[in-house]
């Protein structure tokens, strides 16, 4: 309530905009990234405690995280709860396999063009006879970082970002077939590619890299070239992980592994280190546990995750600097309701940009009466403008920057003012929105 005392109903003139500025309302905390950014590093502190959590989660459910038995459904439980927390769209799907329920985790982040989805998965499960930490907690827990680490950036990517935890992967790929068999012929369309990680911290690692779709391929190549390190195409396992399911219906596949039970040769041992032996010979076994772990190579592939994220998730679909305008006149009435200027947008794919420009043209005896939100097509509210009993310039004239990106771009978007005290009268000149 502002004190009843003369004033004087014209503008100082000369008075700056800054104090205006600082009623930007973000609607996020951390600053949004551009998919064209470079990668972060996943910090393996992180990778390493989702193994110790998955560990934890055998450890109370006999030992192991296989289909059909409660660690494998806590495990699932755990990771989805964490994505849930970052802001990601999670569903559970099921399926009946060997007479048990099986589940399947998909994690959407929020825009990117809807018709060109990036995926990324591994699979959950692991075998009865143990905890399953290599094979495959190391794939399950890099995504998972990765995901999160998507979250943290605000990564604002052009494609539409996928993320999915697969179950009964040992059983036959089982819970990856389902999801595929489940998916339209024109969502399958839509799928730019999907990238497979399974098995990625063997304890004698080597470095391999899936021959299938050349752009993703080249794509790991490049990453693991720029940290000095030499790769060779992944030919044990071809075939026998999730991807299969993805490359049998048309979908670009590609991903990385580690090595299991196969022995890895002299000619390797030079080129990678370690012993002419398995390179996991934990495989399947009960001693696959979080000690069976080499952490350069779940270091290294963590990161060449994240870098395949962002390097392929790039681009634009949304050409720059389009304005959506209303320049109709609305009068602001004194001390009285709100009053909206409304624009509608249309043709924009994906989500409104984290830096939206809010283009303001309020004409205004006393510009402190009045409170300018940004009102979005679902309804959530930016304050742009707070209510200033000692602003008594004249006018909104401004352009303020808002973090719009968990936003829809198309819908009817309003400019909301409303005067907040007497004396002082005004009206909406225009209102547009660049994106």
């Amino acid at each position: 309530m502002k004190l009843s005392v003369p004033r004087r109903a014209t503008a100082v003139a000369g008075i700056a905009l800054a104090g205006l500025l600082a009623g930007v309302a973000p609607a996020a905390t951390a600053q949004p990234q551009s998919a064209a950014a470079a990668a972060p590093d996943i910090p393996l502190a992180n990778v390493k405690q989702h193994l110790t959590d998955l560990q934890a989660i055998a450890n109370a459910n006999g030992g192991n995280r296989a289909h059909g038995r409660p660690g494998y459904k806590a495990s699932i439980d755990f990771v989805k709860a964490k994505l849930d927390a970052a802001g990601f769209t999670t569903s559970v799907q099921q399926f009946t396999s060997s007479g048990a329920t099986g589940y399947n985790l998909i994690a959407d982040w929020p825009g990117g063009d809807p018709n060109q989805v990036l995926m990324a998965g591994a699979h959950l499960d692991s075998v009865s006879s143990g905890a399953g930490i290599n094979d495959n907690g190391s794939g399950s827990a890099a995504v998972l970082e990765t995901a999160l680490a998507v979250s943290r950036a605000g990564l604002q990517p052009a494609k539409h970002l996928r993320f999915g935890w697969w179950g009964a992967e040992e059983l036959g790929l089982v819970g990856s077939k389902y999801y595929v068999s489940q998916l339209p012929t024109t969502e399958r369309a839509k799928f730019s590619g999907y990238l497979n990680f399974d098995m990625i911290g063997s304890p004698n690692p080597g470095y391999f890299v899936y021959d299938d779709d050349p752009t993703i391929e080249q794509t790991f190549k490049s990453y693991f070239a720029g940290i000095g390190v030499p790769t060779e195409i992944e030919t044990e396992g071809d075939g026998r992980s999730d991807h299969a399911s993805f490359k049998n219906v048309g979908i670009p596949v590609g991903g990385l592994f580690t090595g299991a039970s196969r022995v890895k040769t002299s000619a390797q041992v030079q080129k990678w280190g370690g012993t002419a032996t398995a390179f996991d010979r934990c495989y399947h076994s009960s001693c696959d546990t979080t000690a069976n772990i080499n952490d350069t190579a779940l270091d290294r592939n963590s990161d060449a995750v994240a870098h395949a994220i962002w390097s392929l998730s790039a681009g634009t679909t949304t050409p720059p600097g389009q304005v959506f305008e209303n320049t109709a006149d609305v009068s602001i009435p004194d001390n009285g309701a709100a009053v909206t200027s409304t624009v509608n947008v249309t043709g924009i794919p994906g989500n409104a940009p984290a830096t939206l420009k809010v283009g303001v043209d309020i004409v205004h005896t006393w510009r402190g009466d009045v409170v300018v939100d940004l009102v979005a097509p679902d309804g959530s509210v930016y304050n742009l403008k707070p209510f200033s009993s000692s602003d008594s310039a004249d006018n909104i004239q401004t352009t303020y920057t808002v973090n719009a990106s968990s936003e829809v771009a198309n819908g009817a978007w309003k400019l909301r003012a409303q005067d907040k005290a007497a004396q002082d009268t005004g009206y909406i000149s225009g209102f547009k929105l660049t994106f």
